[in-house]
């Protein structure tokens, strides 16, 4: 064992000094994330306004007029569409809510006919194996509905509790306009009073991790878009009541990584089949495999090497940023994950992490002949 940690501690010290210097940034992320949010809505608001604010500004507009004009066109297309698929979606999620009682009481009648079916066919069940079947089923049933009814009604609060995004979507509008303005000015002082090493760090950032972050983002968009459109107008020939909801739903689903759209279908074509709605459930099963292959051929063209990690990996590194840190690790995990990636590709971890003593070949691979 001493031998081990002598061979061991170094690379163990330098794993462990990342893994903190990874702690550290992502609690000091989430820390300014809580008391900064405005600031960071207003960075996001920036990159969308500023194309066509400098687009304007080329075409001999001033910069300060420029910068309104593609503000107020923001406000009017962006939060006017939310604004509007935030109120559908809520009105549908609740009609949704108010129902689920009901197809908890369907269900459940026809879990406890089908297992009295059974028994009347083969006569073989005893009686308290019967009894307790049903109440089984029931306490599923009833279980199911309370989970469902509770993500449900979760969902419609985090939208209809507008008081602290609006204001913290108003105060980074502001900032975003001023920012537009400024933003020369911010530039030349950063390229003027920034030292050296800082600025490697930025363009290696630049380089690496932001173009990979928006090609992701943009990858994404498209998928997901992609699914709620196939989704929608599949509904909508098949008739199902709030299918812009679903649709929606779906393609929240679909950025999921490893779930995707299959952990709202495949409840749901189950629960259809059990209470003897075939014909729907065969049509959705249809549809579920239709959207899971045009992912499969479209998401190699969409997203190329946006990310580059695995599903797993993505998912996992979400999970503990999402009990750690909360929304702000959820948010700050792709990041992270392309720039560790980055830093593997470019060499650095080599650099940094000194390997065990004897433990690999020198001059030649492990799997080389003699």
């Amino acid at each position: 064992m001493i031998s081990f940690y002598k061979k061991y501690w170094r690379t163990a010290f330098d794993i462990a000094l990342i893994v903190l210097t990874v702690y550290l940034f992502m609690l000091l992320f989430s820390y300014l994330y809580r008391i900064a949010t405005p600031i960071f809505l207003a960075l996001i608001i920036f990159m969308m306004i500023e194309p066509f604010a400098r687009f304007l500004n080329r075409k001999g507009m001033r910069k300060s007029i420029a910068s309104a004009i593609s503000t107020v066109l923001f406000v009017l297309i962006i939060l006017g569409a939310l604004t509007g698929a935030a109120v559908i979606f809520t009105s549908q999620i609740m009609s949704l809510v108010d129902k689920v009682d009901d197809y908890q009481a369907v269900f459940n009648d026809q879990i406890i006919h089908k297992i009295s079916e059974l028994n009347d066919r083969f006569q073989t069940l005893p009686p308290d194996v019967i009894i307790k079947a049903k109440e089984y089923a029931g306490q599923f049933a009833g279980n199911a509905s309370r989970f469902i009814i509770s993500f449900l009604s979760g969902l419609v609060a985090s939208l209809t509790s507008f008081s602290t995004f609006m204001f913290n979507f108003i105060v980074g509008i502001i900032l975003a306009y001023f920012l537009s303005i400024e933003i020369d000015s911010w530039k030349r002082l950063a390229s003027e009073k920034t030292p050296r090493t800082f600025k490697s760090v930025f363009f290696f950032l630049k380089e690496n991790v932001v173009k990979g972050i928006v090609s992701y983002v943009k990858a994404q968009l498209k998928l997901i878009t992609l699914t709620f459109v196939v989704v929608f107008f599949a509904l909508l020939l098949l008739n199902v009541n709030n299918a812009f909801s679903i649709s929606l739903l779906s393609a929240i689903f679909d950025v999921l990584p490893l779930l995707g759209v299959s952990t709202l279908f495949i409840p749901w074509i189950i629960y259809l089949f059990i209470v003897g709605q075939t014909t729907l459930a065969i049509w959705l099963s249809a549809l579920l495999l239709v959207v899971i292959l045009v992912r499969q051929i479209m998401e190699p063209k969409i997203t190329g090497e946006s990310l580059g990690v695995s599903a797993f990996t993505t998912l996992a590194f979400m999970i503990v940023s999402l009990s750690l840190f909360g929304v702000a690790g959820v948010i700050l995990s792709p990041v992270l994950i392309i720039l560790l990636k980055a830093l593997y590709t470019q060499g650095y971890f080599q650099r940094w992490i000194r390997k065990p003593e004897d433990e690999y070949a020198q001059g030649r691979s492990p799997s080389a002949g003699p």
